[in-house]
This record gives structure tokens, sequence and C-alpha cells, in this order.
């Protein structure tokens, strides 16, 4: 069937909306992770690095998507450690025992967050007994390869889920390939702003590792078969935006009525 042809019926248009916004949200892991790792660079490098880091997600989506039928395979099992799992309610087994390459890949990515997020808390706890380099800020220092090559690495984690769940989704390539370059494009757009917010506002940076840690320990938990609602999740972390955001504002006022006070006197 012609993309033209596939356009004109509504359930195409249905499931391209209900798409694009499905890989807008698993894009904002991704891009959290990019704008904390782009800040700790040299300014003149940070929007260099998220292009090329976004950049990287789009071409590695659309790589993914011209290889459906080896993606699918990723979740045939590959060995199965024989363990009897503990019994839920339901009577089935509480996590899986047999794994596959999808669930090795998302338990890798789940523990490479893990540390990376941990490692990123402690540098912002204590940052001159982190034993690295540091930025004219205080800041832990980083070379422009080894955030790429950590982006890199993550992009792969997120891009092999997006694409799973596109191919959940839809049967038809062109309503994928669509939906992520139109949810990569958002994500480019939003990768400045973001950054920029993340690094005006240090409490920010606590709560987006705080994310980090939240997002690798629930990869890490379906890479095992344990299956937590996305929606869960995101209502989780916009719950503690919005507080933060209150916070944000509360300063302000406070910042804003004492420099007024300081003014008359």
């Amino acid at each position: 069937m012609s993309i033209l042809a596939l356009l004109s019926e509504p359930a195409t248009w249905a499931a391209l909306a209900t798409l694009i916004v499905l890989e807008v949200v698993l894009g904002i892991d991704n891009l959290i992770f990019i704008s904390i790792l782009s800040n700790k660079l040299p300014p003149e490098q940070q929007v260099k690095a998220r292009r090329l880091g976004i950049g990287l997600a789009l071409v590695l989506r659309l790589l993914l998507l011209s290889m459906i039928a080896w993606i699918a395979g990723l979740t045939a099992p590959v060995f199965d450690l024989g363990i009897q799992g503990a019994v839920g309610a339901t009577g089935a087994p509480s996590f899986e025992t047999a794994f596959s390459w999808r669930d090795l890949i998302l338990i890798a990515g789940g523990l490479f967050l893990l540390w990376k997020a941990t490692k990123e808390i402690h540098h912002s706890m204590d940052p001159h007994e982190s034993g690295e380099p540091l930025d004219k800020k205080g800041k832990t220092a980083l070379s422009f390869g080894s955030a790429i090559a950590q982006i890199l690495a993550l992009d792969m984690v997120f891009s092999i889920d997006s694409i799973l769940t596109a191919i959940g989704m839809t049967d038809d390539l062109p309503v994928m390939v669509i939906a992520v370059i139109v949810a990569v494009t958002v994500m480019m757009l939003a990768a400045t702003p973001l950054a920029n917010f993340i690094e005006q506002n240090p409490t920010v940076v606590m709560l987006a590792l705080g994310f980090l840690l939240m997002i690798g320990a629930v990869l890490i938990a379906d890479g095992f078969g344990v299956h937590v609602p996305k929606g869960y999740i995101y209502a989780a972390m916009a719950f503690s935006a919005g507080v933060e955001t209150l916070n944000i504002l509360a300063r302000k006022r406070r910042e804003r009525r004492e420099a007024a006070a300081a003014t008359r006197h």
C-alpha cells in the first residue's frame, strides 16, 4: 500500500498520533540523560553534543526500523537459568528466568544508568572528593568524546525500547518512521531549553538524577520480566517536577521580596 493511500485511512492517523505521543514520552528519559551530560562540557561544546547525541538517536532508530525482523527476534529467549521463581498472586512466576537479548540489553542499560546517576549524585554532593578534574565552576569536567560515547550507549538502549514499542503499536513501517522523526525533532527542539533550565536551577539536577535512578531500576525490572506500567513512572515524574516547579517559583518570589526590601533600606 502506498504512503498516500495509507495516510488516507483514519485508523492510520489515530495510530500515528498515539505513537508520536508514546515516542515523545519515551524520549524524555533519553533527553534528561543527554542534558545532564552535555551540561558537564565546556559551553562552546554543549549544543554540539546535544545535537550530535540526538542525531545519533535518530540514526539508530531509523537503522533499527530497517531491521524490524532482527529487532523482533531480540525478544526470543537465548538462555534459561532454570530457576523456579517465586509464585505471584496469579499463580505465575513473579519474575522470568528465560532471558532474551532485549532483556539483557535493558538490564545492562539499567545498571549503567544506576551507576552513572549514583556517581553524578556523589559528585554533586562532594565534587572535590570525586578524584576527577573539575571545571571553573567546581563541577566535574567531562571530555567531548566521553560524553558522546556515553550518550551513544544509552541511545542504543532507549532506541531498542522505542522501536519495540512502535512495532507493538502498528505494522506500517511508514507510520513508524514518521512517528520516530517527529519525536526526535521534538527532542531536538526541547534539548537546549531543558538543559538551560537544569543548569540554571541546581536543585533540578538532583531531581533529574533521581529520575535516572528510577528509570534504571525500571529497566532492570523489565529485563527480569517484572513489567512496571510506564504510566505510573511518568505520573510520579510529573508530580515531582510539579512540586519542584512550585519550590522554584516560591524561591524566586522570596528572592524578589528580599531584593526589594534591601533596595528600600
